[in-house]
């Protein structure tokens, strides 16, 4: 299964990159979280305020994937 993610805000400054493309057997988001999370400099992917999205959707963890599922990480927003 190819997974494309995309990183942003301050998680692709810290990570360094904006997107990249993942292959394994992922079952959910959080397969793919924990993957990328394990490489090292890449602790921001465990922050508990974590929030993500799969093909633009705004989701949960546990999100099943499918093969070529777009998965984009990014820090909790907030304004004023």
């Amino acid at each position: 299964m190819k997974i494309n993610v995309k990183f942003f805000a301050r998680y692709r400054e810290a990570l360094g990159e904006d997107a990249l493309s993942v292959e394994g057997k992922f079952s959910t988001v959080d397969d793919v979280r924990a993957l990328l999370a394990a490489r090292p400099g890449s602790d921001v992917l465990n922050e508990q305020n974590l929030m993500c999205a799969r093909n633009e959707e705004l989701c949960q963890l546990d999100e099943p994937l499918a093969d070529g599922d777009e998965v984009a990480f990014f820090p909790t927003v907030t304004g004023g």
